[in-house]
């Protein structure tokens, strides 16, 4: 229980920061409609989700469950995503690692899309 309380605080806490960062990145940066913000967030989760995971391989304390799953979490999904890739490429899984890349990208386009399409009708 202790850990879902520290994965809860460390969500919003992530979360809040990645709408600040994401909103004055865009208004900063804002270059022919590209989401600059949204991809300023994402890496620099993807670098936050790499450095804690080498600390807490090592480490294993309640910290991992505030940073990681929580303010990662938060912060972005596209790290974990990133994260999971990159232990299925290290880990010589590349047939898994192609088709969990095409299909989170083709599937999540399509979700999106489908989505908007049921609430437009």
């Amino acid at each position: 229980m202790k850990n879902l309380f520290y994965i809860f605080i460390g969500g919003g806490l992530g979360s809040v920061l990645r709408f600040l960062i994401s909103s004055y990145t865009q208004k900063l940066w804002n270059i022919n409609s590209f989401p600059m913000g949204t991809f300023v967030v994402n890496m620099i989760g993807c670098f936050l989700i790499g450095v804690l995971t080498s600390y807490f391989i090592r480490v294993d304390n309640y910290l991992k469950f505030l940073l990681i799953t929580g303010f990662c979490g938060g912060f972005t999904t596209f790290s974990t995503f990133s994260a999971e890739s990159y232990s299925l490429w290290q880990s010589g899984h590349y047939p898994i690692l192609i088709f969990y890349v095409l299909l989170s990208v083709m599937v999540g386009l399509a979700a999106v899309y489908l989505g908007l399409q049921i609430i437009k009708n």
